[in-house]
This record gives C-alpha cells, sequence and structure tokens, in this order.
C-alpha cells in the first residue's frame, strides 16, 4: 500500500486577458490583495491565437502574465478558480467580462491551468473545475502537449513560464514550501 503524503506547494500563476490596461492595473490591485505579492509580471502580450474572447471582450486583446508569493496548496486552485470568475463579474459591463483570469499553477513538474471546461484530458477536481495540464517539464524544459493552447505551446510563453518555474524552485530551496 502506498503512503498518503501532501505534496509541495506550488506557484499561482495568472494569464490575464484584456484590451483596457487601466483594468489591468486595477485588477491586480484586487488579486494582489488577496493572493500575496505579485513576484512576477510579464510585458503586454498581443493575444492573437484565436478569437475565442472578441465576442463578449472586443478586438485589440492584450495578455499579461502575473506570479504570486507565498506558494500555495494544490488543492487551493479550485477556490481561487471559483474567486477569480466572481472578479471577472465583478467588473463586468451589461454581463460582458473586460477582462478574463486564468489561474493556473507551477511545479516541478508541470503547469496547470483551471478551467469549467471539461474534456478528455481535463480530469475532474471538484465543486465544477476541470485541471488542464498544460506544459510538462521533460529533458530541461517545459514542453507542450498535444492539446496545449496554442499561445501557451509557443516558445515566448514558454519561456516566461520557465523563468517562473525557475523562481519557485528558489523559493521551495529558501524554505517556502
Amino acid at each position: 500500500m502506498g503512503r498518503i503524503g501532501v505534496p509541495k506547494p506550488v506557484k499561482l500563476i495568472m494569464g490575464l486577458i484584456t484590451s483596457d490596461d487601466h483594468l489591468f492595473n486595477e485588477v491586480l490591485g484586487v488579486l494582489a490583495s488577496r493572493y500575496g505579492g505579485v513576484d512576477f509580471e510579464s510585458d503586454c502580450l498581443p493575444f492573437e491565437c484565436t478569437d475565442y474572447y472578441t465576442p463578449e471582450m472586443g478586438k485589440g486583446l492584450l495578455r499579461r502574465f502575473v506570479a504570486f508569493r507565498p506558494l500555495i496548496s494544490r488543492d487551493a486552485l479550485v477556490r481561487i478558480k471559483h474567486e477569480t470568475n466572481e472578479i471577472e463579474g465583478q467588473f463586468a459591463v451589461e454581463g460582458r467580462r473586460r477582462i478574463n483570469i486564468d489561474p493556473g499553477y507551477i511545479c516541478a513538474e508541470h503547469l496547470i491551468l483551471a478551467t469549467t471546461k471539461g474534456y478528455t484530458h481535463r480530469p475532474y477536481l471538484g465543486e465544477g473545475i476541470h485541471a488542464d495540464l498544460t506544459l510538462i517539464y521533460r529533458d530541461g524544459d517545459l514542453r507542450p502537449l498535444e492539446w496545449t493552447y496554442p499561445d501557451y505551446a509557443s516558445p515566448q510563453i514558454r519561456e516566461i513560464m520557465q523563468g517562473i518555474r525557475k523562481r519557485y524552485l528558489q523559493e521551495l530551496k529558501e524554505g517556502g514550501g
């Protein structure tokens, strides 16, 4: 019989998509007050890999990634996804989101995103939330899988996530988990 253990804590990350830089800063303030200090913020990246959000949020969308400190438990992701959905709703206008917040976590072995959409590769976590295994760490790099979103599979975003992973591993060494 295997021994039940608690996995090491993980680094909370979020991808934010909006066309409004002021809104990004306002929402980031809300997120930082709830989840701890932001210890990484990417540059604005054009969000051009899909037009999925265009009908609701318009054109000219930009994406930023942020990472938070302190580290979190893996099972907190379900609660965090519910909370970020509520925050999206608080900033919506006439039922239309103006910002999309995608929480997830990075650990030594992979990047997981939280989603409300089930699919064959998305195990159910509970309370309506599924885990999307987006990138795996293998042979010294974070690598995409056949279902990885095209933007997350891009070298630019994988490099960002690799930097966050290095930051995470350093935090573990320093006793952050």
